[in-house]
């Protein structure tokens, strides 16, 4: 009875043949004529080479192929279905093509009508295709979330997620990982001592702190370096120590994680191939191996998501864990007081998850409580018994400083004498004609926090003022500092020019690479220290179709947003939830100083957990129709 009605509703949500025909054919015209908007193309000779191209007519038969079968095979269930699928296209659609203009030209021409018929055309029928595949992909899991439900219950799966209960495993698993780091280790000895590493190491050394870095990491990173120095005489073996700390605690994160997937499920082929991914996935290698707090801030984040996936499904056996509730408590602690943005996104989730799960909102509101205040104050004490300086404003001030320097290179000679001079009170002119639209780094650094603290209304006011007067002028400066994190092709050479310590980046920045001062690359395996010296300093990867997009920050939060859109149009927001921390933790490096991969290395950890929780997540709350 069930399958005759849901057979029925697909009959009527069904076109008929010719009119399904023409419909494709209009659609597919209307995509190909629009796609150009969201390539690297950029002048009319660019163009012709792509209209008057037999690649726009095989583009043009793909999309009335997929149009074809969407339309024939028919979209059943209420309007309100097309909500999730239409909000994703379209964000998809605008950011593709605004992208494409700020890479191509360092802006987005708000004021042209063709461009936003075009993200219109884009949006309709990306939303189409949308929900044809997720209409697909949740007939394809409906039989496998069954039977991963059933074997749950009947007692086939394991009984917890808890690696303690299988530690030959869970040990096996965090070695294979350590051994998959240490040929990349030995090549790159004694690990990537860079971003800001100089800084937080001669903080200890001086005794002169700043909140400008997590407290925290400077003083885990400064002690062990400071430490084995004193001991051993040698800088390169305190940073080989703590890189091996980092790589240890990592290994183990990743191997819980393994574990607990394979209590939800997972089959041994599948958990080999993400114990070797979580040990030879480049970008985590990279990071697992780095100086810089992104490293174990992403395995805090990671934990937390494995363990809130537990809360939502299950609270009241969550609570009854107590083991598993201080794993939280204490990765959510870490988690903020290793990036100050984690307090931020984390006070934001801690207020929805409450929301969401209203039915034990009296025990959740004191447990997310106490990990906020326990950061405050262990926060505040670091700072004080550290007499650390806490007068810098301009991290939580990076957009708007973009913003006014923009206006300001773009307006400089036609500005009122007596706006400029207010602007200089706050941002000295050399600071401002320094000013490059994809990094915000070189003009904040320059912030008079002092002037700041004496009139903050004068910044406001002067900031509101020329927001009104130029409104896509701070629409541009803000995406040309954030748009590697959502234009997936997009090339990361925002430090193009710098010269740092051993080298001056050129086409590419994707990582860090070099051993800042005090200490010195010793390489013990030279050839593979030159295939991450070209992944790093090169467009290497971006070379290879396909391989280059498991590289690129800005594809790997679409893969999250169409995996997690997929769970709330499927009506799975249980599992849903546990994503949107890493969600908002995203949503605060975009408003950063410029987008770069540490800022999001955190996606590639969690998304491998997202893709399973999608095609094995337990439980079912709700289908498609």
């Amino acid at each position: 009875m069930k399958e005759d009605l849901k057979q029925n509703l697909i009959q009527k949500g069904k076109t008929s043949p010719i009119a399904c025909n023409v419909l494709a054919a209009l659609f597919a015209f209307a995509e190909v004529w629009a796609l150009p908007w969201m390539l690297p193309v950029s002048g009319e000779k660019e163009r012709l080479g792509y209209t008057n191209s037999i690649f726009s007519f095989l583009l043009f038969g793909a999309f009335f192929w997929l149009i074809q079968r969407a339309l024939s095979t028919g979209f059943s269930g209420k309007k309100s279905r097309w909500l999730v699928p239409g909000l994703l296209g379209t964000l998809f659609s605008g950011c593709m093509v605004f992208g494409a203009r700020l890479d191509q030209r360092g802006s987005v021409p708000f004021q042209s009508g063709s461009m936003w018929i075009s993200i219109l055309i884009l949006a309709v029928v990306g939303s189409l295709l949308i929900r044809y595949f997720w209409d697909r992909l949740f007939e394809w899991t409906e039989g496998r979330a069954g039977r991963a439900f059933q074997e749950r219950n009947s007692g086939t799966m394991e009984e917890t997620m808890d690696p303690g209960r299988r530690p030959k495993s869970f040990l096996l698993t965090a070695g294979v990982i350590f051994l998959c780091y240490l040929p990349v280790f030995l090549a790159v000895y004694p690990g990537f001592f860079v971003y800001d590493a100089q800084e937080e190491y001669l903080q200890v050394v001086t005794r002169n702190f700043s909140t400008h870095h997590p407290l925290l990491h400077v003083l885990l990173l400064g002690g062990i370096i400071q430490l084995v120095y004193k001991l051993t005489d040698s800088y390169n073996l305190g940073i080989a120590c703590y890189t091996l700390i980092q790589m240890g605690v990592l290994s183990f994160i990743f191997a819980g994680c393994v574990e607990a997937l394979r209590a939800r499920g997972l089959k041994k082929a599948g958990r080999i191939l993400l114990t070797l991914y979580f040990g030879i996935c480049p970008v985590l290698v990279m990071f697992s191996l780095c100086s810089a707090k992104d490293g174990l801030f992403t395995g805090m984040l990671l934990i937390m998501v494995l363990l809130l996936q537990e809360l939502c499904e299950a609270p009241e056996q969550f609570f009854g864990n107590k083991r598993k509730g201080a794993l939280l408590w204490a990765a959510a602690l870490l988690m903020m007081l290793l990036r100050h943005n984690g307090f931020y996104a984390f006070f934001v989730f801690a207020v929805f998850c409450c929301w969401y799960l209203k039915k034990i909102w009296r025990k959740l509101l004191p447990y997310f409580l106490s990990m906020v205040l326990s950061y405050l104050i262990v926060n505040g004490a670091l700072t004080g018994i550290l007499h650390a300086d806490a007068s810098e404003n301009q991290e939580i001030l990076t957009v708007t400083i973009s913003q006014l320097a923009r206006v300001y290179g773009d307006e400089k000679d036609k500005l009122p004498k007596e706006e400029a001079e207010v602007l200089y009170r706050y941002l000295p002119r050399e600071a401002l004609e320094a000013y490059r639209p994809k990094v915000t780094d070189g003009v904040k650094i320059h912030f008079n926090n002092e002037a700041y603290e004496k009139d903050r209304a004068g910044y406001l006011k002067l900031w509101l003022k020329w927001g009104l007067r130029h409104p896509f002028t701070y629409l541009n400066a803000w995406f040309m500092t954030s748009y590697g994190f959502w234009y997936p092709d997009t090339v990361i050479d925002v430090y193009r020019g710098n010269s740092v310590f051993t080298y001056t980046y050129e086409d590419s920045s994707y990582f860090g690479y070099e051993v800042e001062a005090p200490g010195v690359r010793e390489s013990k395996i030279p050839w593979l220290d030159e295939c991450y010296r070209r992944m790093s300093l090169t467009i290497a990867q971006q070379k290879i179709p396909a391989v280059s997009m498991a590289f690129s920050p800005g594809f790997l939060f679409w893969v999250t947003a169409f995996f997690l859109g997929f769970l709330f149009y499927q009506r799975r927001p249980g599992q849903a939830v546990p994503f949107l921390l890493p969600l908002l933790v995203w949503l605060t490096v975009i408003l950063g100083p410029t987008y770069l991969v540490r800022y999001v290395v955190f996606l590639w950890a969690v998304a491998p957990v997202l893709v399973f929780t999608v095609f094995h997540g337990p439980g079912r709350t709700g289908d498609p129709e």
